[in-house]
């Protein structure tokens, strides 16, 4: 991979071939560099938690109604699309962790799987109808025990939007619309987009700000930006009571928080940070650009990392 070169005129009729600048100022590498990925965490247990819609039992008054004779097609899709959600997640913690244990329970039954389970970190996936299709007891009982529970928690997308919906935050179309309002052709935020950090402090970046760790983008080393994936229409309108700002965008200002007090640990941001890995293995060769996708997976390996150090809960 080769830039073009321009002659720069110098010294009368004398020229020196340059490269052009780079559009983009933070990576003037003309390679990419390869980087293979080796695990650190020796054994963790992880609950996956699964968001979309399972049956028409999960549907409340207004799921039935608007989807009406469509609603077996319509769970249909829930069910393809949760299949792809969990399996980026379980991937990224089979190449993250040496030993991992992981298990998978719907949101309606969380309470009693972490029970039975008992797992050193939880992770909520991406969700992809509107929370008011959802049963509301199903709301209720997520609410009551993410409020309450001391296991580490990152939620993701939707699972970040319903932690903060839990915590009295509302959710609405990126144009601060109701959900309802807006049902279709909303805006979006979608593939890889740059978010920027507020608190490059926090544990969760890890490594930003340590020469020679080869681990962070030089981009996000210098000007505190991440490459994450996106695909989502809804937002949370605030920062809830409790949790700290820890990325922002233009078109989504809360793209990333965590809430530290009483005990808990929740990390949510709202784009796809487990899509990375799913990237990197598509990609035809190892010497191409599926580094640039890295920023997501080093996120959820110290969420990992600072979920194991978490003092754990007591019975």
């Amino acid at each position: 991979m080769t830039q073009d070169l321009i002659e720069i005129p110098i010294e009368g009729n004398r020229t020196l071939d340059a490269p052009e600048p780079l559009p983009f100022p933070f990576n003037q590498q003309t390679f990419c560099r390869y980087e293979p990925i080796e695990k650190r965490i020796e054994a963790a247990r992880v609950l996956v938690v699964d968001n979309l819609l399972r049956d028409e039992d999960d549907l409340s008054e207004v799921g039935h109604k608007e989807w009406g004779v469509a609603a077996a097609a319509q769970i249909k899709r829930e069910r393809t699309i949760a299949k792809l959600a969990l399996e980026n997640i379980l991937n990224n913690i089979s190449r993250l962790v040496k030993t991992p244990t992981t298990h998978v329970t719907h949101l309606a039954h969380l309470a009693a799987a972490v029970k039975e389970f008992e797992p050193d970190a939880i992770v909520l996936s991406g969700t992809l109808r509107d929370f008011d299709f959802y049963r509301p007891a199903i709301i209720e009982e997520f609410g009551n025990f993410i409020r309450s529970t001391k296991i580490p928690v990152l939620g993701i997308c939707g699972g970040h939007q319903l932690v903060g919906l839990s915590y009295g935050a509302h959710v609405l179309t990126l144009d601060r619309l109701e959900q309802h309002e807006q049902r279709e052709n909303r805006r979006n935020e979608y593939e890889y987009r740059f978010v920027r950090i507020t608190d490059p402090q926090d544990p969760i970046f890890r490594g930003i700000n340590s020469p020679g760790t080869g681990l962070w983008q030089d981009y996000t080393k210098q000007a505190r930006i991440l490459r994450v994936w996106q695909n989502h229409g809804l937002q949370i309108d605030k920062v809830p009571d409790g949790f700290k700002l820890l990325a922002t965008s233009y078109l989504c200002r809360n793209q990333m928080m965590v809430n530290r007090e009483d005990g808990q640990l929740i990390y949510t941001v709202q784009f796809h940070l487990e899509k990375s890995f799913e990237d990197w293995n598509k990609t035809r060769s190892r010497w191409e650009h599926q580094n640039e996708s890295r920023d997501g997976r080093i996120l959820f390996e110290n969420f990992i990392e600072l979920a194991l150090a978490h003092p754990k809960p007591t019975s």
